[in-house]
């Protein structure tokens, strides 16, 4: 993983809109967050594409794939995979998936049909500045999100059990338009390129998508909670997580969160917390864990592997 130096508090951000730390801890569970001051979104995510080839003793060489994922690239093209690629020096095929804060897991799925053609390594990274795309007018969305990337190499193996996907395309509840352009001929409308939420209508669609997801893969897979170390959920908010908790008979202490220090960093956010569960030491080889996330698309995503 890699999160920016500069810590932005509650406090600070009360400085900016009118907001303040009770409000946004009590809605959202987050104290502070990391923001990019220098680093673009290609910095980051190479910098924890560099970390996890030395954490799997892999050079770029041996890559045979770069995944990427970000809603906030510095640029329409090149793509993320393609700037990590350049910046590692590797050879290899290099594209994005977008799924939003769902992307991290749609990477895995994507790597999993290269490794059924005979792929051995692939690298996916899930990078976000989040803050060049939020309204720092808007205290209901610039509270939420944070900077970081995360990712990981994944190698051949029999360790990636299950997954499900489900996408409700349409830009209703969750949308980030793009920039508005300068056309002279263009006659319909010109948002403001930031990120747009329906918090009410996400909240509801998080909380099923998890319960559900989660549930459904133990059922398919004739798993208990008991059978499962972690379930590491997309940081978004507390309040979502806590209430999937009840609605899917989920004891909170199953769930990984550190949604208090880094904010939503969406698609960084599952491979960031995956990291932080690494270093610590709290994933021993063998364990089972579910991986869950929701976001624009709509489209929510779970997966079932073996650590």
């Amino acid at each position: 993983m890699y999160v920016p130096e500069k810590v932005v508090t509650n406090d600070d951000l009360a400085q900016l809109v009118d907001t303040n730390d009770e409000w946004i801890q009590k809605r959202v569970g987050i104290k502070e967050r990391r923001i990019a001051v220098t680093e673009t979104t290609a910095d980051m995510g190479y910098e924890a594409a560099k970390a996890a080839l030395d954490n799997a003793g892999i050079s770029p060489d041996e890559l045979d794939l770069i995944l990427g994922a970000t809603v906030s690239g510095d640029d329409i093209s090149p793509s993320l995979a393609c700037m990590v690629q350049n910046k590692l020096g590797a050879t290899c095929l290099a594209y994005d998936v977008n799924a939003a804060c769902s992307a991290f897991l749609f990477l895995l799925e994507t790597a999993a049909g290269y490794f059924a053609r005979g792929a051995k390594n692939v690298l996916v990274v899930g990078a976000e500045r989040m803050s060049r795309i939020v309204d720092w007018s808007d205290r209901g969305t610039c509270v939420i999100f944070g900077d970081g990337a995360g990712a990981c190499v994944l190698s051949a193996g029999d360790n990636y059990h299950d997954s499900i996907f489900t996408v409700r395309g349409g830009d209703d509840v969750i949308k980030i338009p793009a920039a508005p352009g300068k056309s002279p001929f263009w006659q319909g409308e010109t948002p403001e390129p930031f990120v747009r939420m329906n918090g009410q209508e996400t909240f509801k669609y998080a909380v099923t998508a998890i319960a559900n997801d989660v549930n459904a893969l133990l059922e398919r897979n004739n798993l208990t909670l008991d059978d499962i170390r972690w379930i590491v959920p997309h940081q978004a908010n507390y309040r979502i997580i806590e209430s999937a908790s009840k609605r899917g008979g989920i004891p909170m202490e199953k769930f990984y969160l550190n949604i208090d220090r880094f904010g939503n960093t969406s698609s960084a956010s599952v491979p960031i917390a995956l990291d932080e569960l690494n270093r610590a030491g709290k994933l021993d080889r063998g364990d089972k864990i579910i991986l869950t996330a929701f976001g624009g698309g709509l489209a929510n995503a779970a997966c079932l592997l073996t650590w």
